[in-house]
C-alpha cells in the first residue's frame, strides 16, 4: 500500500486517522411533492457537505476566478474521530495538507477492504478533510480514487452515504474532478428524490449538487431536475430551501439552461408564494428620494420587480389565464 519506508511501521490504525481527521474541510456550495417521478436519462451519466461539526478552522486562500471562488463559501473544519484498524500510526502528527500520495493510497485501499461501517465512515471523513487542499484533490483523482469513493454512494448504510457525499463535495471543488464525477449526477439526484425530506442525506446530496452546478461541466445533466428543485422550495426546511436555491441560481447563470428553467413544471404553491412575495413588495411605497436612488442601481430587486421599467408586469399578464383561481387573484393584486 505504501513505500518500503512506511510499511514496516504499520501498526495500530487508530493514530493514523488522527493525522488527517485532526483537521479538515467542509464547504457548503431536495422529496418531490408533485406526485410525479421525474424522468431523466441515466445513460448520459450514472449515479456541500460539511464534515462533522467541528472545533477549529484552517485558513484557505481563494484565488479569484477559480472554481473555489465561484462557490458560496469554504468552511474548513477540524474533525476528530476514531481510528481505522488497517491504517498505520507513524504519521499521526501530520495535517491533511502534508499528506503524501502513498498515505492517500493507503486510505483508499483501506476503504475498499473495510467491512466495518464505522471504519468506512472514518476513512471517508479523513479523505474528505484531506480534499480541502487542491494538491490532495489532484492526488485522489490521479490515483483513481474518485470512482472508488463514489462507489459508496450506494452503500446500504446511510451514514456511509452521507460521508461519501461530504468527501465528494470537497473533491468536486476542482474542474478536472468534476469532469470525472459528472457520471454520478443521476445517482445524486436519485438520492435527493428518494431520501426522507429534510434528512442529513438529502442535505449532503444537495450540497454536492451545489458544487457540481457551479461550473458548466455538469449543468446540462440537471435539465430534467428543475421541477424537483422547485418542489423542494415548498416542502423542505430552510436549510434545504437555501441549498436548492443555490443550485437554481447556478443553473440560471448559464444562458443555455434558461429554456429548461422557464418551461419547468412547478407546483402551484411555489408560484403562489412568489406572487405573494411580489405583492407584498409592491404594497410598499418608497419616498421619491429613495425610489430615485433605487432606480440608479442596475441590479437591485426594486428595478427588477417594482420599477415602472420592469418587464415583470408584461410577463405577469399571461398568468391571468392560469387555471388556478388563487394564482389569478395574486396576479391581479400584483398588477393593480
Amino acid at each position: 500500500m505504501g513505500d518500503s519506508s512506511v510499511v514496516p511501521k504499520l501498526g495500530n490504525m487508530k493514530a493514523f486517522i488522527g493525522i488527517v481527521a485532526g483537521a479538515g474541510a467542509s464547504y457548503g456550495i431536495y422529496k418531490l411533492v408533485t406526485g410525479e417521478v421525474i424522468k431523466r436519462n441515466k445513460k448520459s451519466a450514472t449515479r456541500e457537505h460539511p464534515a462533522n461539526p467541528a472545533n477549529q478552522q484552517i485558513e484557505v486562500t481563494l484565488q479569484p476566478g477559480t472554481l473555489l471562488a465561484k462557490l458560496s463559501g469554504l468552511d474548513v473544519v477540524r474533525n476528530r474521530g476514531v481510528g481505522c484498524r488497517n491504517v498505520p500510526d507513524d504519521i499521526d502528527s501530520k495535517s491533511p495538507e502534508t499528506l503524501k500520495p502513498e498515505h492517500i493510497k493507503m486510505l483508499l485501499s483501506c476503504l475498499q477492504k473495510s467491512s466495518n461501517e464505522t471504519d468506512r465512515c472514518q476513512v471517508l471523513t479523513t479523505l474528505g478533510n484531506a480534499a480541502a487542499f487542491t494538491v490532495n484533490q489532484d492526488v485522489v483523482r490521479e490515483l483513481g480514487g474518485l470512482p472508488v469513493i463514489a462507489s459508496f454512494l450506494s452503500d446500504p448504510v446511510a451514514n456511509v452515504r452521507i460521508q461519501t457525499l461530504n468527501a465528494l463535495n470537497n473533491l468536486s471543488m476542482n474542474i478536472k474532478n468534476q469532469d470525472v464525477l459528472k457520471i454520478h449526477v443521476p445517482q445524486i439526484l436519485e438520492l435527493i428524490e428518494t431520501s426522507p425530506v429534510n434528512s442529513d442525506l438529502q442535505l449532503a446530496a444537495l450540497r454536492l449538487l451545489t458544487n457540481l452546478s457551479a461550473a458548466d461541466v455538469c449543468q446540462h445533466l440537471l435539465r430534467d431536475s428543475i421541477t424537483l428543485l422547485l418542489s423542494l422550495l415548498v416542502v423542505s426546511s430552510k436549510a434545504l430551501q437555501i441549498q436548492a436555491l443555490k443550485v437554481l441560481v447556478n443553473l440560471s447563470s448559464n444562458p443555455d439552461m434558461m429554456d429548461d428553467i422557464v418551461q419547468a413544471q412547478t407546483a402551484p404553491a411555489v408560484l403562489q408564494r412568489l406572487l405573494a412575495f411580489a405583492g407584498n413588495l409592491k404594497a410598499w411605497t418608497p419616498s421619491s428620494q429613495v425610489a430615485a436612488e433605487l432606480r440608479s442601481r442596475q441590479d437591485c430587486l426594486y428595478r427588477v420587480l417594482l420599477d415602472p421599467s420592469s418587464q415583470l408586469h408584461g410577463r405577469l399578464v399571461q398568468l391571468l389565464s392560469h387555471p388556478d383561481q388563487e394564482i389569478r387573484a395574486n396576479v391581479a393584486h400584483v398588477l393593480s
